[in-house]
């Protein structure tokens, strides 16, 4: 096998290995992307989950409120 041949399969598999990175990185950067798109819809539905929790909290200290009041009535 001469000098020009080794060279020749040595840039081939440096070739080969280029693309397989380039295939991991475009893998990664769609990967990172769903993640984002992911991470921001768990952020806003952690909101609404604690939105909805003071609300149900606000309607329970409130009828805790109204039953305190009702015992001291009678």
């Amino acid at each position: 096998m001469t000098q020009t041949d080794k060279e020749t399969l040595e840039l081939a598999a440096l070739e080969t290995r280029v693309d397989e990175l380039i295939k991991t990185i475009e893998g990664l950067a769609n990967e990172n992307v769903a993640l984002r798109n992911q991470q921001a819809s768990l952020t806003a539905e952690r909101a609404t989950l604690i939105e909805k929790t003071e609300q149900a909290r606000t309607r329970v200290e409130a009828m805790i409120a109204r039953l305190k009041a009702m015992e001291t009535r009678s």
